[in-house]
């Protein structure tokens, strides 16, 4: 499954993703909002995990490219979360984009095409998002999409004493329900 929009693929990853994302794991600005950076294993296994997803149900993490430009800029799509919280079990879109990245809009539109797949094809009712609350720029894209603030929640599998504890949870309804 390949996801394309007018300026992005969205598509299955490659091996020659495992670097570049390597990379902008490692950034410590892109991972500001995360509990830490990652290693290069950390960065693979997350990779790998995200490959079996979208290769065994056609849908997941994909990643990014531009067309006609970068191979490679990050990973946007749905995950299905099951942790302990009012709002589980459920899925979530998401995004992870390199630094150099940011500021085009891309985030928004492959999270905008995520959404779309995710209600057209897979029929879902209503996808979530969730971010730290000084996570300015993913609340940005959360609200581009047209998701609404809910609630403030400290994410579970953090531990009590994270600086990245506190979260806040949009939600998007399917147009027509």
């Amino acid at each position: 499954m390949v996801l394309e929009t007018a300026r992005l693929r969205l598509r299955p990853w490659r091996e020659s993703d495992l670097a570049p994302f390597a990379a902008l794991n490692a950034d410590p600005v892109v991972m500001e909002h995360f509990p830490a950076v990652q290693s290069r294993e950390e960065s693979d296994a997350f990779a790998r995990r995200a490959m079996a997803l979208v290769e065994e149900r056609g849908w997941g993490h994909w990643a990014i490219e531009v067309v006609g430009g970068a191979p490679f800029i990050g990973f946007a799509g749905l995950s299905v979360k099951t942790f302990e919280s009012p709002f589980t079990p459920c899925t979530e879109v998401g995004w992870r984009l390199a630094r150099e990245a940011w500021g085009h809009g891309y985030a928004t539109e492959a999270a905008r095409a995520a959404v779309d797949f995710g209600f057209r094809e897979l029929g879902l009712a209503e996808i979530v998002s969730y971010t730290t609350l000084g996570n300015a720029r993913s609340i940005a894209v959360m609200e581009r999409l047209g998701m609404r603030r809910d609630i403030e929640f400290d994410h579970p599998l953090l531990p009590p004493a994270s600086p990245v504890l506190r979260h806040v949870l949009y939600r998007l309804h399917s147009p027509g329900r």
